[in-house]
């Protein structure tokens, strides 16, 4: 069976149906056995490694890296359809739902990676700037040089002949993100000087709404984390983005919502709960302000 068959065939179709169906959770599957020292490199050409079904919607409890070569590539992440032609680069990290819808003629390699492996502010870094997908040009440096280090991944991996193999495969994952983060950088608007110290503490705090929204509510929780007053927070991210930290706070909330009304069968209470309102009412009302539809019309309109 080929990596193409056994991994992305599939309907979208097929997916909505099976999704009623499912449990109460969305699925998260762990990085698969095959996995040394929490990373894993793939060449979708010629490998079977997937341990589950990754045409159904589903989380992972890693960070993926696409690096394709060539292809056709749809895929949904958190509601967004996202197709594309190879050479590109695409990362998916582990809060986001995502499954392939279809693929054709996929070349290249997937990394799959425990994110404790990278630093933070590189991995921050990354999950702020890159764009799914992140398109390559074949006659570039870059594009180059990274199929020079998954290549090397790759062989290194395959080898494993001593105790210094893993160690090996991590150091040079983080000189591919960091050659990655560089990339991303040199093309930024804010590369020729340094980034603000307001655009730190915006994207800090948006981090921290992933890891939090579901028991921080209050600004004031978050400007103490960042070791700042909860009126400079405001002023700076209100300044960067046009709206104010609490409905940054909100709209995180929102967001892991949307994935539980579309991907699981919970009840509206359930879901009040699972993102932090213990008001279902509140959150109810709350939600139709920020979506213009009730959790149940949110429901109906996009799954059933």
């Amino acid at each position: 069976m080929t990596f193409l068959i056994s991994i992305f065939a599939s309907s979208i179709n097929d997916t909505i149906i099976s999704l009623k169906n499912q449990n109460q959770n969305i699925q998260q599957f762990e990085l698969p056995p095959s996995a040394r020292a929490g990373i894993i490199i793939v060449n979708m050409e010629d490998k079977e490694i997937e341990n589950h079904d990754i045409s159904k919607p589903h989380r992972d409890d890693h960070c993926q890296l696409m690096f394709a070569l060539n292809g056709e590539f749809k895929l949904n992440i958190d509601f967004e359809i996202i197709e594309f032609t190879g050479p590109a680069l695409l990362c998916i990290f582990p809060e986001e739902v995502h499954h392939i819808i279809t693929v054709e003629n996929p070349n290249g390699w997937m990394i799959s990676f425990d994110s404790s492996l990278v630093n933070k502010e590189l991995l921050q870094l990354l999950e702020n700037k890159i764009n799914n997908p992140f398109l390559l040009r074949e006659e570039s440096p870059f594009f180059q040089q990274l199929k020079i280090l998954m290549d090397l991944i790759e062989k290194v991996q395959s080898e494993n002949t001593n105790t210094y193999i893993q160690k090996s495969i991590h150091s040079l994952l983080n000189a591919l993100l960091n050659l990655i983060s560089g990339e991303l950088v040199s093309n930024s608007p804010l590369s020729k000087s340094k980034e603000s110290r307001s655009i730190i503490i915006k994207e800090a705090f948006i981090k921290l709404t992933k890891e939090h929204y579901k028991t921080w509510k209050q600004p004031a929780q978050y400007a103490s984390a960042l070791s700042i007053s909860a009126a400079h927070l405001n002023d700076t991210v209100k300044s960067l983005t046009g709206s104010p930290v609490s409905a940054h706070i909100q709209e995180a909330s929102i967001t892991e919502a949307k994935r539980l009304l579309y991907f699981t069968d919970s009840s509206v209470k359930e879901i009040a709960y699972e993102v932090g309102y213990d008001e279902p009412v509140y959150f109810g009302k709350l939600f139709k302000k920020l979506t213009s539809l009730t959790p149940l019309e949110f429901r109906k309109k996009f799954r059933d």
